[in-house]
């Protein structure tokens, strides 16, 4: 799937593209299918809301699960990415964000690139995020919010919140949130939501502004965040586990544009449990490795 020259110039100017409905009933089925078998499971992987026993976070479900397996080959997710930095992308981390009825916490405003530098030591913005939806996103049930262009800022200062929820993250003070909007427009589109039927994608800039509000519908809000990176820019410390942030950077190999219909066999190494290396964690800096 490549990108159009008016899609590219979309990106540029906003930080993100849009995709309403881009995999079909049948194949988002397959995965909300496999969520509550990853859900149930009492694994560190699975990070559950403040005083509640919603799953908030599945880390790496991509190597637990052979549906999400397929997923992360899956080429109308991975060619955009890889049109847009002309070069070969690893997994950086595989997220399934369940913002589940009534229970669904904030997520404060941030920038994943900030997460990535200031804890991975990944060197440069060159990674993206892409959202699938599994549920119908509406107003209601806790949309992402973004500040349109808000990447082309770069990097900007953030604190490390290890309080407001059950997951710590790298967050921007409300001034700037409110510079940025203001520079988007304000009232007229500096924030704006992306909504539609389950199985539509967005893909983000690493730097661009997001967040989203607690869900108090009685509507759950599931989606598959994939973060993909350019394989020269991998990340360079494994300060946090390798079931959150991946230290395998060989290149994905794409499946074909069925395999959410076709059991295409695919390799699921953690399928049994979580072994031990994938806890481990260390503040040594790692060299960089050929592309």
């Amino acid at each position: 799937m490549k990108l159009t020259p008016e899609q590219r110039a979309q990106f540029e100017r906003d930080g993100y593209l849009f995709f309403p409905g881009h995999f079909s009933p049948e194949e988002t089925k397959v995965l909300t299918d496999a969520v509550p078998d990853l859900y149930s499971k009492r694994a560190a992987f699975n990070v559950r809301e403040k005083g509640s026993d919603a799953v908030r976070t599945n880390f790496a479900a991509h190597l637990i699960s052979e549906p999400f397996a397929r997923l992360a080959r899956h080429p109308r997710m991975v060619e955009p990415v890889m049109d847009l930095f002309d070069e070969a992308v690893y997994m950086h981390q595989f997220k399934i964000n369940g913002k589940m009825a009534f229970e669904g916490d904030v997520w404060q405003w941030h920038q994943d690139y900030g997460t990535w530098l200031n804890d991975d030591l990944m060197p440069t913005e060159r990674a993206m995020n892409v959202a699938i939806f599994l549920d119908e996103v509406t107003e209601h049930n806790g949309p992402l919010m973004f500040i349109p262009g808000s990447h082309r800022k770069g990097v900007v200062d953030a604190r490390h919140d290890l309080t407001t929820t059950s997951y710590p993250l790298w967050t921007v003070d409300n001034d700037l949130i409110r510079q940025l909007v203001d520079r988007a427009g304000g009232k007229q589109g500096g924030i704006v939501s992306p909504k539609g039927p389950a199985g539509s994608m967005i893909l983000f800039h690493s730097c661009l502004v997001h967040a989203s509000g607690s869900n108090l519908s009685p509507f759950n809000r599931v989606a598959v965040y994939l973060s993909l990176c350019a394989v020269s820019n991998h990340i360079r410390r494994h300060k946090r586990p390798e079931f959150i942030a991946h230290r395998d950077f060989t290149p994905i190999e794409m499946l074909p544009d069925d395999c959410l219909r076709q059991p295409y066999p695919v390799d699921v190494p953690w399928k049994d449990g979580l072994p031990e290396s994938a806890l481990r964690t260390s503040l040594d800096v790692i060299e960089p490795v050929e592309a």
